[in-house]
């Protein structure tokens, strides 16, 4: 199932330092925008790699990967994330920082 494409109107504003706009959900978040997380620090404290870390949550690399650089993802994505990490879904805020 495919969603649908928004389209939008909205030029770049050439004044935020890193322009980088999702038009595919119109979500218009710059990099400094982003939630900040604590996920490849606790994921190195541990010694993990992200493969080692995708591989026990059963998600991709890059899906590790772009939840570092503070990306959004699926509640289930971090739910498979914590679990892996042997911490409890309680502990959510500590590493997600929402």
């Amino acid at each position: 199932m495919a969603f649908p494409i928004k389209p939008t109107n909205r030029k770049p504003n050439p004044s935020l330092k890193s322009e980088r706009c999702y038009y595919f959900f119109d979500c218009h978040k710059t990099m400094d925008q982003m939630v900040k997380n604590s996920l490849k620090k606790i994921r190195e404290s541990l010694l993990m790699s992200k493969s080692e870390l995708a591989r026990e949550a059963n998600v991709s690399p890059i899906t590790i990967t772009r939840i570092e650089e503070g990306k959004p993802c699926r509640l289930e994505t971090k739910r498979k994330i914590l679990l892996a990490l042997g911490y409890s879904l309680s502990d959510s805020k500590k590493i997600f920082g929402e």
